[in-house]
């Protein structure tokens, strides 16, 4: 038996379909780590570690995207946000 093949190929794995963001239209946020992690459940710690922040008055510029309000809004009473202006 011969197997068919599918007339569309899969795209590359570098390739992207539609229109890319240029980076100076996307929105930023500066997040800032203002209460310790000391008794805070793992998780917390965690979400804390992967937003990139390691000590207290840490900052980090994250880009305005789905996924790191929804790690914000974990961390909320852990964290300072402040939306930047992209100009």
């Amino acid at each position: 038996m011969a197997v068919e093949k599918n007339a569309q190929t899969p795209a590359k794995s570098g390739e992207k379909k539609g229109k890319q963001k240029t980076r100076s239209a996307e929105k930023r946020v500066k997040i800032r780590l203002v209460r310790s992690l000391i008794g805070h459940p793992r998780k917390q710690r965690e979400v804390v570690r992967g937003l990139g922040l390691r000590r207290i008055d840490s900052e980090v510029i994250r880009n305005d995207c789905p996924e790191i309000r929804g790690m914000i809004r974990k961390v909320s009473h852990l964290v300072k946000v402040e939306e930047l202006d992209t100009k």
